[in-house]
C-alpha cells in the first residue's frame, strides 16, 4: 500500500544580495522542518541555512535536488534517479516523538579542525594541504524504522543514530559518515509494497551521482554497504583508524574515493567489498568504486563526534500563537513532492515572514552567482555554474516548538583487550603477548605467518579462489563471473604456480602481460632472506590488495581488486578476485615473454605499498613489438599494532613466464622470487612516478631528464597537455567499427557493440553472423538412456546433459525404474501396480475410489458419514512414517459428528462443524477444560464477501484509505452495489451478483454508468474476460505480481520475454503464493488482500473460484499435492500449517506450533513428504514431515538468514532454497545430506522454483524474473516485466505430470481426493 510521503526537506539557500541587506550578525540562522504529512513530526533545533543548497531528507539521505516519491527510491538500491549521500538510506520515521533530525552551516574552528583530523587520517598524502572553510553537518538522532501499527503491534523500541559531515573549501570537498557504538540498532526496513507479508530491505550507504545531462554520468555509483553483514560492521569498522568513521573525497574527481588507500596507517581494517550487482553491469568501468574491509575489529579509540548542533545565541524566531499565514505577494509553489512549499490552504505547511533576518557574515559566505561559487559540490552533483534558488528573502520555518540543543553522541573507549580474552584469535600455531595496549599473537618457531594464521615452513601451500572481472578488450565487452583460480606454491625455494581456468577469448590472452594477478603469490611466499618476512608473515591470511595497471603507449586502465578470505580445511587459502577495466587487445597466437624484475615494497602497521614499471615483449613469429604498464598497489592489512615490519624490502623475481593454453582454456603465471632487504641509498623516483607532478587527467605525464617532464594528451584526446577534451570518434568517423555494428563513444576512446544476431570477430572490430551451435539432442549426438527412460538437455554450447524421467533414477545414461509401490503410496484397501516409470493405484473389490482413497462401496449408503470415519478411518499413507493421526470420531445417536472431539490417546480436544472438520482456533491442550462447542441461533447474518473482502482492505489500508484506493461498496443486505466507483478519481463501472466489473461499462469522470440492480445469469458458458488470456501449449512459467498474475513462456530454458504477457488480472487482490494443479490444469493462488485462496483453469472462458474464504489471515506460502488431489498453505498471521482437498473441503491444520514466520511450502508428492520454510530471525530454520502431518523434524538450521523461496526438484530429487538473507541459491537432498551452494551473490530473493538445468526466481530488487543455471551458478537471463512492481510467487506449467501415472476415474458415487 503507497502512503503518503514523509520525507522532511529543506532547500533554503542564503538570500541573494538582493532580496536582503547583508549584514553581519553573531549566532545561528534558525532552520526547521516542514512535516510531509500529519503521520509525525521532526523536531529541528537552530541551525544556519548551508550555502550549498542542500535537501536533507528523513530517510538518511541528502540531495541537492528535489526529492521524488518517497516509493521512487526508498526501496530502490543504488543507482538513484536523483543524486544522493546516504549515511543510511532506509524508511526511517519520526513519528511519536522518536528521535530528531538537526543540520546546519558551521564555520567554527573547533568543527573545521575536528573535521579536518577525520580527513587527514583517512587522506594523509592528498588531504595534507587541504584546509575546510565550512562544513554542513546533518545528525538524524534516535530515528526509528517506519511501521504501519495496528491494535496488536507496538511500535519498535531500536533506533538509530548517525551523522554525516561535508567539509568543504573553494576547491574541493570531502564527506564523512560518523556511526556511534550501539548507534545502529536496526539495519532494515519493511518495503513499501510488502503489504502484510514480512520482509525487511537492508539499507543502503554510499554515494550516487542520479540522472544528469552529462550520460557519462548516468548510473555513477559508490556502495559501502548493502548488506546485513557490511551494516554491521559500519561502526566497528573504518576507513580512518577511528571505529565508526569513514572518510570520502568527492569533488575533484568525477568518483568516490574512499579513504585509507594512500598509505594511511589506521588501526581498524577497512571494510569487505560488496559482491558485485548482476544488475549494475552496464555502467562504466569507473562507476563504483567499492572500500575494502577486513572482518576483525580493532580497539576503539575514545573520539568525539561533531556536535549535532551549534550554540544557540539569542531566541529562536517565533510567530506567537502559530503560524503566520503565506504572505499574499508569493505564489504557492508546487507542493507534490512535499518539499519546502507554500500550500495556501494547507495550514500545516506554512513559510513565515521573518522581519530582517539577518544573513551570514560577508566573509564567510560568498556571494551566489559569482565565479568563486565553484565549491558547490561541482564534481560529485554535476551542477556546474547552476545558482540555487533563493527563497525570495522567507525563512521556511515551523512553528512548533525547538528541543534543547544537546550533542548527539560521543564515542566511548573500550577497555585494553589482553590475551585472557581474545588468545582464541591466535593459530594453534601462535602463542600470545600482552602489550600495554593491546595483545598480539605470534607464530611458534618452524611455523610463519601473522600469528592470526600460520603456516609450516617449507611446506606446499595451496590456495583455491574465484575470479570475476568485467573488461572491454580492443572493441570488445567481456564479462565473467565466479571462474575458477588455484594456486601451487613451493615454499622451500619460493615458486608459486596460478592457474585460471574459464575466462572468455579475447580476455584470456590480454591479460597475458598482467603478471601482477600471479605476482601477488610471490609476494606472499618469496623465499625469506636473513632479516627479511614475506607478504604472509606480515598479512596472514585475511588481506585485501588493491592494484591499479596503466598500459602503455595506449593508456588503458585496468584495476583489480583481491580480497584474501582467511585459510580453510588444510590450510588452503581462500581468495576472491575482481577485474575491472580496459585492457590491450592481444591478437591470437602471439607470446609474452617478462623479464626478471624487481620491485620496492614499502609497509607501515596497516598497509604495505609498491609501485613500479614493467616491460614485456609480445612475440608473433619473428616479428617482437616491446610494450610495457606502470603498476601501483596498495595492500590494506590488520597486522600487529606492537610489531615493528622493516620500512622497505625489495621483492626479486628471478624467473617469470604467462602462459595462455587455448585448449583447456587456462591462463596460467609462474614466478620464482625471493624477499630481502632494499638497497641502502634511497631511490629517487621522477615526478610521474611518484605522483608528484601538474600534469591534469587524462593527460599523461612523459618523464624527462632528471626530474624534467611533460604532459601529453592521450589518444583520444585533443590539447596542449594541460586541457584535454575527448574526442568522439564516432561522429566525426574515426572509428573503426565494421559492419553489422554500433559505435558508442566513450571517454577518450569508443567502442563497438554488435547487433542483434552477430559476434564479435577474432579482431575485436568486426561483426560477424552468430552460428549457433548444433543441438546434440535433435542430432542425436548424446549417450543419453533411450527417450522413454531420459531426456537430453541441451545446453546451449553444443553439449548436452542426460536426465532420467520421474520414475527412473541413474545419471541420465544409465536409468532404472523406480519401483514407487515400495514407499506404499495407495490406501491400505487398494493396491499399487509398479509400472516401467511410474506406478497405478486401484482399489480392491468392494471399494470404491481413485486408489490413493478407497471407500467400502456395500455399506457406503447404509452409513453416515461420521459412522463411516469410525469403521474406515481415513489414512493417506505418506512413506515409512506412521500412518494416519490415530483419530477416531465420536457419533451421536442419529450417526451425526458430536460438537465435541478429542484424542483418545493425545488428549487434545476440539470442536467440529457438521462434516466433522475442525473449527479453527478451538484446540485445547492435554489437562486444560475442553472448549465450549455447539450450534448457538445465530442472533445475526454472517458477513458476505463484499463486507469482508471490504473490511480487510480497509484494515489493509490502515483504516482509513486516501483518496486514490478502491474500497468496495456493499448494499445493506451485503450484497456488491451495482454501481462501483474507484476513490475520488470519478471512474466507475458496473458490477455482476459477485462482484466482478462488467465489460465495457466503466465510464469516465463526470458521467455515471447505468448499472441494473441485478445481473441474470449467463445461459451460456462465459467468454474469457478482457482481463484473461489463455496461454499457449508448452512450458512456461506463472509469476504473482500484486493484482495480476503473469505469463512467461520457456524456450528450451530461455525466456521468452517477447511472448510474456498478464494472464489473470484480480482487482484488489495481492497474490502471493502460486502452483499448479497439472491434472486439471488449473492454477490456484492465495491473496492476502482478500484472506482467501483461489484456483481458475487454463482454459478460454475460465473464472476464478475462492475455495478457502475463512479462517486467513497471511496466507502466503502455497503447493499442490497433484497425486492425493490436496493443497497445502502457510499463514504467517496464524502461524500455522493447513491442509485441504482441493475443492476447499476436508480442511484441517497440521501444526499450530513452533513456527513464527511460515513462508515457503513445496511437496514432494511421490514420496508423501511435505517441507516449508520459517524465517523467524532468531531462529530460521527449513522443516519437513509427510503430507499427514507425522514425523515433522527439523532439516536446515544453520547458516540460513530469510529463507523466502522453496522448491522440490522432481528430477534431481533435490530440495532448494534462495536465501535474502544470506544471498545464497542451495541445495540439499530430502533427508538434509549434501547440501551445497548454486549461487552466492543474490540480490534479494522472495520466491523461486526449478525446472530442467536452471532455477527462476523472483527477486525484489529488480522487481523481475531471474535464470540461474543450476550447474554453474550463474545467472543466464533476466525478464523485467514493463509494470514495475514487486513479484511473489513463481511456479513452473509443465505439459504432463511429473509424478505417477493418473489413476483410473473413480466410481461415481466416490468422490475421488486424498
Amino acid at each position: 500500500m503507497e502512503r503518503s510521503w514523509r520525507d522532511l526537506s529543506s532547500s533554503c539557500p542564503p538570500p541573494p544580495p538582493w532580496a536582503l541587506p547583508p549584514r553581519p550578525i553573531a549566532g545561528n540562522w534558525e532552520f526547521s522542518w516542514i512535516p510531509g504529512d500529519s503521520s509525525g513530526s521532526t523536531s529541528a533545533a537552530p541551525e544556519r541555512p548551508a550555502p550549498l543548497s542542500l535537501q536533507v531528507g528523513t530517510n538518511g539521505v541528502i540531495s541537492s535536488q528535489d526529492f521524488p516519491r518517497e516509493t521512487q527510491y526508498v526501496d530502490d538500491d543504488f543507482p538513484t534517479d536523483f543524486p544522493v549521500i546516504a549515511p543510511f538510506l532506509a524508511d526511517l520515521d519520526t513519528s511519536g516523538d522518536r528521535g530528531n533530525i538537526y543540520y546546519r552551516q558551521d564555520d567554527s574552528r573547533d568543527v573545521l579542525e575536528q573535521a579536518l583530523g577525520y580527513i587527514q587520517a583517512g587522506f594523509p598524502r592528498s588531504a595534507a594541504a587541504f584546509v575546510p572553510t565550512n562544513a554542513f553537518i546533518a545528525t538524524w538522532e534516535e530515528v526509528g524504522a517506519y511501521q504501519e501499527l495496528s491494535q496488536d503491534t507496538e511500535p519498535s523500541t531500536k533506533l538509530n543514530t548517525f551523522q554525516a559531515v561535508i567539509a568543504y573549501n573553494d576547491e574541493d570537498t570531502y564527506s564523512i559518515f560518523l556511526y556511534p557504538e550501539g548507534g545502529l540498532q536496526f539495519l532494515g526496513t519493511r518495503p513499501k509494497e510488502s503489504y502484510n507479508v514480512q520482509l525487511e530491505l537492508p539499507a543502503r550507504v554510499g554515494f550516487s551521482w542520479g540522472d544528469s545531462d552529462d550520460p557519462k554520468r548516468d548510473g555513477l555509483f559508490h556502495s559501502l554497504a548493502s548488506s546485513e553483514r557490511a551494516l554491521r560492521g559500519l561502526e566497528r569498522w573504518s576507513n580512518t583508524g577511528i571505529p565508526g568513521v569513514w572518510v570520502f573525497h568527492v569533488g575533484s574527481t568525477e568518483h568516490v574515493e574512499p579513504g585509507g588507500g594512500q598509505g594511511a596507517a589506521p588501526a581498524v581494517p577497512q571494510s569487505p567489498p560488496e559482491p558485485p550487482n548482476p544488475g549494475t553491469a552496464s555502467y562504466p568501468h569507473r562507476a563504483s568504486s567499492h572500500t575494502a574491509m577486513a572482518q576483525r575489529p580493532s580497539p576503539r579509540i575514545g573520539l568525539a563526534a561533531l556536535p549535532a548542533t551549534g550554540p544557540a545565541v539569542g531566541p529562536p524566531w517565533h510567530v506567537p500563537g502559530g503560524a503566520e499565514p503565506c504572505p499574499s505577494q508569493l505564489s504557492p509553489k508546487n507542493t507534490a513532492r512535499n518539499l519546502i512549499s507554500c500550500p495556501l490552504s494547507d495550514p500545516s505547511e506554512i513559510r513565515q515572514q521573518v522581519p530582517n533576518p539577518p544573513p551570514p557574515s560577508a566573509s564567510r559566505v560568498t556571494p551566489l552567482g559569482t565565479a568563486t561559487s565553484s565549491w558547490l559540490l561541482p564534481s560529485f552533483w554535476g551542477q556546474e555554474g547552476k545558482t540555487p534558488t533563493p527563497c525570495e528573502g522567507w525563512l521556511c520555518h515551523r512553528v512548533p516548538r525547538l528541543l534543547p540543543l544537546s550533542p548527539v553522541f560521543t564515542y566511548s573507549a573500550a577497555s585494553r583487550e589482553t590475551c585472557a580474552q581474545h588468545h582464541g584469535q591466535c593459530s594453534p600455531h601462535a602463542f600470545c603477548t600482552d602489550y600495554a595496549a593491546g595483545f598480539c599473537c605470534h607464530c611458534r618457531a618452524s611455523f610463519y605467518g601473522n600469528g592470526r594464521q600460520c603456516l609450516p615452513e617449507g611446506a606446499v601451500h595451496r590456495l583455491n579462489g574465484k575470479v570475476s572481472g568485467s573488461l572491454r578488450v580492443g572493441r570488445a565487452s567481456v564479462r565473467f563471473q565466479d571462474v575458477d583460480l588455484h594456486a601451487y606454491i613451493v615454499g622451500s625455494d619460493g615458486r608459486a604456480y596460478t592457474a585460471i581456468s574459464g575466462v572468455p577469448q579475447p580476455a584470456a590472452r590480454a591479460l597475458l602481460p598482467l603478471l601482477p594477478l600471479g605476482g601477488l603469490f610471490a609476494w606472499l611466499f618469496a623465499l625469506e632472506e636473513p632479516g627479511s618476512e614475506n607478504g604472509f608473515s606480515i598479512t596472514g591470511a585475511e588481506f585485501t590488495q588493491n592494484l591499479e595497471v596503466v598500459f602503455y603507449p595506449g593508456g588503458e586502465t585496468v584495476q583489480v581488486t583481491q580480497t584474501a578470505e582467511g585459510l580453510g580445511p588444510d590450510n588452503y587459502l581462500s581468495l576472491r578476485t575482481h577485474i575491472q577495466g580496459e585492457v590491450p587487445f592481444l591478437p591470437e597466437n602471439v607470446t609474452v615473454h617478462i623479464t626478471p624484475y624487481e620491485e620496492l615494497y614499502s609497509y607501515s602497521s596497516s598497509a604495505v605499498t609498491s609501485s613500479g614499471h614493467r616491460e614485456y615483449v609480445v612475440a608473433a613469429g619473428t616479428a617482437n613489438q616491446t610494450l610495457s604498464y606502470r603498476l601501483r598497489q596498495n595492500i590494506t592489512v590488520a597486522g600487529c599494532p606492537h610489531a615493528r615490519p622493516p620500512a622497505r624490502q625489495r621483492l626479486s623475481v628471478a624467473r617469470a613466464f604467462a602462459l595462455f593454453d587455448s585448449h583447456e582454456h587456462v591462463l596460467r603465471y609462474a614466478l620464482a622470487a625471493r624477499i630481502g632487504p632494499a638497497p641502502g641509498d634511497a631511490v629517487v623516483c621522477c615526478p610521474c612516478h611518484d605522483g608528484s607532478h601538474a600534469c591534469e587527467a587524462p593527460a599523461r605525464c612523459q618523464p624527462g631528464v632528471g626530474t624534467e617532464y611533460t604532459c601529453e594528451c592521450p589518444a583520444g584526446y585533443r590539447g596542449d597537455g594541460r586541457g584535454c577534451r575527448d574526442v568522439d570518434e564516432c561522429s566525426e568517423g574515426l572509428s573503426q567499427c565494421g559492419p553489422f555494428s554500433v559505435c558508442l563513444n566513450e571517454p577518450g576512446s569508443y567502442r563497438c557493440e554488435c547487433r542483434g544476431g552477430y559476434q564479435p570477430a577474432g579482431d575485436g572490430q568486426a561483426c560477424v553472423p552468430l552460428a549457433p551451435p548444433s543441438d546434440p539432442c535433435e542430432a542425436g549426438r548424446h549417450h543419453c538412456a533411450p527417450g522413454d527412460r531420459a531426456r537430453c538437455l541441451s545446453r546451449g554450447d553444443g553439449r548436452a546433459t542426460c536426465e532420467c524421467l520421474p520414475g527412473y533414477t541413474g545419471d541420465g545414461i544409465h536409468c532404472s525404474d523406480v519401483d514407487e509401490c515400495a514407499q506404499s503410496p495407495c490406501h491400505p484397501a487398494a493396491i499399487c501396480y509398479n509400472t516401467p516409470g511410474s506406478f497405478s493405484c486401484r482399489c480392491r473389490p468392494s471399494y470404491a475410489g481413485d486408489g490413493f482413497q478407497c471407500t467400502y462401496a456395500e455399506s457406503i449408503q447404509q452409513l453416515t458419514p461420521c459412522e463411516h470415519a469410525r469403521m474406515y478411518p481415513r489414512e493417506v499413507p505418506p512413506g515409512p512414517s506412521p500412518v494416519g493421526d490415530g483419530h477416531v470420531p465420536q457419533c451421536d445417536e442419529q450417526g451425526r459428528y458430536r460438537p465435541l472431539q478429542c484424542h483418545s490417546s493425545s488428549g487434545h480436544c476440539w470442536c467440529v462443524d457438521a462434516a466433522g472438520q475442525e473449527i479453527a482456533g478451538t484446540r485445547t491442550a492435554p489437562g486444560t477444560t475442553p472448549p465450549r462447542c455447539g450450534s448457538p441461533e445465530p442472533t445475526e447474518r454472517p458477513p458476505s464477501m463484499c463486507e469482508r473482502w471490504r473490511q480487510s482492505l480497509l484494515e489493509h489500508y490502515g483504516g482509513s484509505p486516501r483518496g486514490d484506493q478502491y474500497v468496495p461498496q456493499c448494499e445493506p443486505s451485503g450484497d456488491f452495489a451495482p454501481l462501483q466507483c474507484h476513490g475520488d478519481s470519478g471512474y466507475c463501472w458496473c458490477v455482476e451478483q459477485s462482484g466482478r466489473e462488467i465489460p465495457g461499462t466503466r465510464s469516465e469522470p463526470g458521467t455515471t454508468p447505468p448499472c441494473l440492480p441485478s445481473v441474470a445469469p449467463p445461459s451460456v458458458r462465459p467468454e474469457p474476460r478482457p482481463d484473461v488470456s489463455p496461454p499457449a501449449s508448452g512450458t512456461f512459467l506463472l509469476y504473482a505480481q500484486g493484482q495480476q498474475i503473469g505469463y512467461l513462456p520457456l524456450n528450451g530454458t530461455r525466456l521468452h520475454k517477447e511472448a510474456a504477457k498478464t494472464l489473470l488480472s484480480l482487482h484488489g487482490s495481492i497474490v502471493v503464493g502460486i502452483d499448479y494443479d497439472c491434472r486439471d490444469r488449473m492454477i490456484y493462488w492465495t491473496d492476502v488482500a482478500g484472506r482467501s485462496i483461489s484456483r481458475a483453469g487454463l482454459e478460454p472462458g475460465s473464472e476464478p473460484e475462492t475455495i478457502i474464504s475463512s479462517g486467513l489471515i497471511s496466507p502466503e506460502g502455497l503447493a499442490v499435492d497433484h497425486l492425493r488431489r490436496a493443497v497445502f498453505w502457510t499463514d504467517s498471521g496464524l502461524d500455522r500449517i493447513e491442509r485441504a482437498r482441493l475443492d476447499g473441503s476436508e480442511r484441517r491444520v497440521l501444526f499450530d506450533s513452533d513456527l513464527v514466520n511460515p513462508r515457503a511450502i513445496a511437496v514432494d508428492p511421490v514420496r508423501g513428504n511435505l517441507y516449508w520454510t520459517d524465517w523467524n530471525r532468531e531462529a530460521p530454520k527449513i522443516e519437513t514431515s509427510t503430507v499427514n502431518g507425522a514425523n515433522r523434524r527439523v532439516l536446515v538450521h544453520t547458516d540460513i538468514g530469510l529463507p523466502n523461496g522453496l522448491t522440490f526438484d522432481p528430477f534431481s530429487k533435490l530440495l532448494c532454497w534462495a536465501d535474502a538473507g544470506t544471498k545464497h541459491l542451495e541445495c540439499t537432498f530430502p533427508d538434509g545430506t549434501g547440501r551445497r551452494v548454486i549461487q552466492s551473490n543474490l540480490n534479494y530473493p522472495f520466491s523461486i522454483v526449478s525446472y530442467a538445468n536452471h532455477f527462476y526466481h523472483t527477486d525484489w530488487r529488480r522487481d523481475g524474473v531471474i535464470a540461474v543455471n543450476k550447474e554453474t551458478g550463474s545467472f543466464t537471463d533476466e525478464y523485467l516485466p514493463e509494470q514495475r512492481s514487486h513479484l511473489y510467487g513463481i511456479t513452473a506449467v509443465y505439459p504432463y505430470c511429473p509424478g505417477g501415472k493418473n489413476p483410473p476415474k473413480p466410481h461415481p458415487l466416490v468422490n475421488s481426493g486424498g
